[in-house]
């Protein structure tokens, strides 16, 4: 379906010329991206904290895996009419305003800057089955620190070090987990699986309840959309890499599960604290596998963080060229990453890290790693809906049926499957969520009047 450009909105847009693009990305470095994204350390403890309601969660799985797959189109469509970087700002801002756009954008660079946090916290766990770490806090402060910088300092350098780094990190750690996902499925003991349904509630609350666990397991489909402007071909690249992506994600996510549901007993899996090392030690015979899992952690979460840095900066880099995020953050080093954007995620990501190990497990860090679904969810919901603006707005001589009913049920799913995640979230999490967003709008008051009093002086 063809319809307006952006300029044809009743409120137009002009954004701020943007610097020539450097379009390292190509096919296999953007789906290295969406995966590297997807695919972070949580996947290793998906099984053990599923088990308890039950193969039911395998559904959940699936249900999860096609509403992001919807995901991936719309925004593989949306790219075609704005390539550029900063995908989830550009669409809400060219179908409803600027305001619209800043709180995608604040949004979404909320949830990247926490979730960077928590998966360095994350990566001290599987440090210490390698090298024990006495439960010493400031050793683990050092390692989360080390952590988080140096896949900044690969940012720094770059975005082809990014590409570079995303599609090797990317391959160690898919490799192994796919071996063990086919491979293991060869010695699966179906008396392992347990109960269907072993929540003791009904089916439907506990397919709801699994989905509600598995929601942040697929945050990152948007990274091919976000880093468009590095995309060699976005206009075919982005939907290409955001669907292989997030096929081959959901596929290692679902394979993986059910190996691991299979070669470890279900009364053992639900108080298991490493299943997937479980599962190779079941598989194996010996009790290597939790060595093994834990250098694949690593490996995993450093690809994961290298990715989610790059796109905690770029999302503030495209708002702030339109002056709705401080200006710094526009700024691009000679690498084509915005420098400052880097800079801020890293030391925001820093303190909360801090704070981590300073305040002990009870803190305001683990109750802000709570609303990431949400803020993440925010800008998807706000790109279905700017799809279906589109849509709504296509005038009937310029309509082809065909592509109209395709994209009217990719964007309704997606619009549908983004409420669902909010709502699967929590309503603590909501609720604090909502807060964090209304937290920016004084930050959008100063910078629109600021750059309202530009525009009355020009």
């Amino acid at each position: 379906m063809t319809v307006p450009s952006p300029a044809e909105a009743a409120e137009p847009v002009e954004p701020a010329p943007a610097p020539p693009a450097r379009r390292t990305f190509g096919l296999a470095a953007a789906t290295a991206l969406v995966m590297g994204n997807i695919i972070g350390g949580g996947i290793f403890a998906l099984p053990a904290t599923v088990a308890p309601y039950g193969t039911v969660s395998l559904l959940a799985f699936v249900v999860l895996s096609v509403g992001a797959v919807a995901l991936a189109l719309l925004f593989g469509r949306l790219a075609r009419r704005s390539p550029v970087t900063g995908g989830l700002y550009v669409y809400p801002r060219d179908a409803f305003g600027e305001f619209a756009g800043f709180l995608s954008a604040w949004s979404y660079w909320t949830m990247c800057w926490v979730s960077i946090a928590a998966l360095a916290v994350a990566v001290v766990g599987y440090v210490d089955v390698l090298i024990p770490l006495h439960g010493n806090h400031a050793l683990e402060g050092i390692v989360a620190l080390a952590a988080l910088w140096l896949p900044a300092a690969a940012n720094f350098a770059g975005t082809r070090w990014v590409g570079a780094v995303q599609v090797v990190s990317t391959v160690l750690k898919f490799v192994p987990l796919l071996l063990l996902a086919t491979v293991g499925l060869f010695f699966v003991d179906t008396d392992n699986f347990g109960p269907f349904n072993a929540s003791g509630q009904s089916v439907s609350g506990a397919l709801a309840a699994s989905a509600a666990l598995l929601l942040y397991s697929f945050l990152g489909v948007e990274s091919a959309a976000v880093s468009a402007g590095e995309v060699r071909d976005p206009e075919r690249t982005v939907a290409r890499a955001s669907v292989l992506g997030t096929l081959a994600s959901a596929l290692v996510y679902l394979l993986g599960t059910v190996a691991v549901f299979g070669l470890v007993p279900h009364s053992r899996l639900v108080d298991s604290g490493a299943p997937f090392a479980d599962a190779v030690n079941a598989l194996t015979g010996s009790s290597w596998g939790g060595t093994a899992i834990a250098l694949v952690a690593v490996v995993s979460i450093t690809g994961c963080l290298n990715g989610w840095i790059l796109m905690a900066a770029q999302m503030p880099y495209a708002a702030a060229r339109d002056g709705l995020f401080p200006a710094p953050f526009a700024r691009v080093g000679k690498g084509g990453v915005p420098g400052f954007g880097v800079w801020a995620c890293a030391v925001l990501g820093t303190l909360l890290i801090a704070l981590n190990y300073t305040a002990g497990p009870d803190t305001t860090f683990r109750v802000l790693v709570l609303i990431t679904t949400f803020t993440g969810c925010v800008p998807y919901l706000l790109s279905a809906a700017a799809q279906l603006y589109w849509l709504a707005r296509g005038t009937r001589e310029r309509v082809r049926p065909a592509g109209l009913v395709r994209d009217l049920i990719v964007a309704v799913l997606s619009f549908g499957f983004s409420f669902w995640l909010i709502a699967g979230a929590g309503y603590a999490a909501v609720y604090q969520g909502v807060l964090f967003l209304f937290a920016g709008i004084p930050v959008y008051v100063w910078l629109r009047g600021r750059k309202g009093k530009a525009e009355a002086s020009a």
